[in-house]
């Protein structure tokens, strides 16, 4: 069973710092750079720490051991 969850975006790209406030992850955008620097996250399998990096649809991100993917 496939546990990703889908996270939907309406424009070209998200920030991964957008994204982590759009999928509930962090409550305010001004926790993103404390959180990126306390937890390892992985987009599409390789360690990300910049709250600017962009996702775009088809991408994965994998964060705490929970899976999402950009749609």
């Amino acid at each position: 069973m496939d546990d990703t969850k889908e996270i939907h975006i309406t424009t070209e790209y998200i920030t991964l710092g957008q994204f982590l406030k759009f999928a509930d992850i962090i409550h305010e955008g001004g926790e993103a750079k404390r959180f990126l620097a306390e937890n390892e996250i992985l987009v599409n399998g390789e360690a990300e720490a910049r709250r600017g990096k962009k996702l775009r649809p088809g991408d994965e991100v994998n964060v705490n051991g929970s899976a999402y993917r950009i749609a």
